[in-house]
């Protein structure tokens, strides 16, 4: 089928503009009908995009299922992916129902709630499918708003600053971007994905303001990019929005903020920094390298002193987002495997995360940490789930974490093996801090709960099982994932080999 990425693009905004058409009020029955549209139309999304895995080569290394048609402008309308991006696009849809039914309890604005997450779907998936650069900065920008409104309306007492702080980081680090497109659109004369990747743009030296600028236009290009994808992962120091973005967002915001969006940051590198900007990268390399080993250390040693569960979690994720940078950055296979794999099992493993806190926070509605103690006694399958989570999360052998973690060790080790043996530290400092939490949370001086508080339910196993199956599953089988994007992260490769 032709349109199959437009079909599954579109199918979650179709569903919210049904649903702001048809249905009316706030009442149970908006509610349970606004529910299901919801869960329906992110099920379908999920069958479509199971279509496009198994019709997917992953052989071929140029795009697939690639679709184009006259826009505005001479610009087209344009999708495809690859594998890595139909990677993203899998992860996407195979965690929205699973969001969808984490926020079936919601009772305020239902309708609206729903809505937003389905617009957010639409715009993530866009961002992974547009083969058009201005295509590709609508999507990417328009996530803020859905998201903006998510944490402005329904988070926390203070989710009107941590909304504002997270749209105006992430809009401020995209204006540098969206320059930059303008000067490849006029020097290149196309905002074509694919002709932009075989256009070299120029490496000549030249002076600004008294410094020489190394590598051209590329570098000033490459830093325009990096500027917007830096704060989106978000890097070390302009990473401060996401902790309160995390802690004042629903459960179900949290679980699509740290699963999704902060990998569109890491794909951007992907698919634009070092295809487009080859030369830059290869002088940027270090820089990136130890931007990231300060800000998984930094991170790491902040999460260690966090008194809220969702806060620490947050920065867990922004260390393993400094792992995935620093893959990236090694310039090789193994690292540039290891990081995309990690960011795929960052999303299993963080999303779960955030839901298994969602749980407890359901039932005693504090995300204290000095709050709880000794709940094994009272949730044993509950601690039996979290713990599977923060192993996986510190990179516990047989599991997910595990591969990307000990993929990026070895290419970085290739590439600076100084900040390879210190950012092990962190290992360390991470298997603390998450054992540390389970030994308080399950472990602890008991705490006086009530008489209501039970145990995991069906439906929350329910949730849960498909995370715990692919965790485990891609942590023993990890060619699963591997041999669907090996061979375009070695285009990348050899890119970067024809220039050395």
């Amino acid at each position: 089928m032709n349109n199959i990425l437009s079909i599954a693009t579109f199918i979650p905004l179709i569903a919210a503009i049904i649903m702001g058409v048809l249905l009316r009020g706030d009442d149970k029955s908006a509610q349970n009908s606004a529910k299901w549209l919801a869960l329906t139309a992110t099920l379908a999304t999920l069958l479509i995009s199971l279509a496009i895995i198994f019709g997917f080569d992953p052989q071929n290394t140029e795009f697939q299922f690639v679709e184009e048609h006259n826009w505005l402008l001479g610009m087209n309308y344009k999708m495809g992916v690859d594998g890595i991006s139909v990677l993203f696009v899998m992860l996407t849809t195979f965690l929205m129902p699973i969001v969808i039914g984490a926020c079936w309890t919601v009772q305020y604005r239902t309708k609206e709630f729903m809505m937003a997450f389905l617009i957010l779907e639409t715009l993530m998936l866009g961002v992974f499918c547009a083969l058009d650069l201005v295509l590709f900065y609508l999507f990417f920008e328009g996530g803020l708003i859905p998201m903006f409104l998510i944490v402005g309306i329904w988070g926390g007492k203070n989710r009107i600053y941590a909304s504002f702080k997270f749209f105006l980081y992430t809009l401020l680090g995209s204006v540098l971007m969206l320059i930059a497109i303008l000067y490849m659109w006029i020097v290149s004369g196309t905002t074509d994905i694919i002709e932009l990747l075989n256009y070299e743009f120029s490496t000549s030296s030249f002076d600004l303001l008294g410094f020489e600028i190394i590598g051209g236009a590329q570098t000033i290009l490459w830093v325009a990019f990096f500027a917007s994808f830096a704060v989106k992962m978000p890097m070390w120091p302009v990473h401060t929005w996401l902790p309160d973005a995390h802690v004042q967002a629903p459960t179900a915001g949290s679980v699509v903020l740290a699963a999704i969006l902060l990998k569109m940051g890491g794909y951007g590198f992907l698919r634009f920094s070092l295809p487009m900007f080859p030369i830059a990268s290869g002088l940027m390399m270090d820089f990136v390298l130890w931007l990231s080993v300060i800000a998984i250390i930094y991170t790491s040693l902040v999460a260690m002193v966090q008194e809220d569960m969702k806060k620490l979690i947050a920065y867990s994720s922004v260390a393993h987002m400094g792992y995935v940078t620093m893959g990236i950055f090694t310039l090789n296979q193994q690292g540039i495997d290891g990081a995309i794999f990690q960011m795929i099992s960052h999303g299993f493993v963080s999303g779960a995360l955030f839901l298994i806190v969602g749980v407890i926070y359901d039932r005693i509605h504090t995300r204290e940490i000095s709050a709880y103690g000794g709940l094994v006694n009272r949730m044993p399958a509950y601690a039996l789930i979290f713990m599977l989570f923060t192993m996986a999360n510190v990179g516990l052998p047989g599991t997910s974490g595990f591969v990307g973690d000990i993929l990026i060790f070895l290419g970085s080790w290739k590439s600076n093996a100084t900040v390879m043996a210190i950012s092990l530290f962190s290992l360390i400092i991470g298997s603390f801090f998450m054992i540390s939490l389970n030994r308080h949370i399950f472990y602890g001086a008991s705490k006086n709960y009530g008489s209501n508080i039970l145990d995991v339910s069906k439906k929350e196993i329910l949730t849960f099982f498909p995370l715990i199956f692919l965790i485990i599953t891609l942590g023993f089988v990890p060619n699963l994932l591997l041999d669907l994007f090996d061979n375009n992260s070695n285009y990348l490769i050899n890119i970067m080999e024809n220039l050395n």
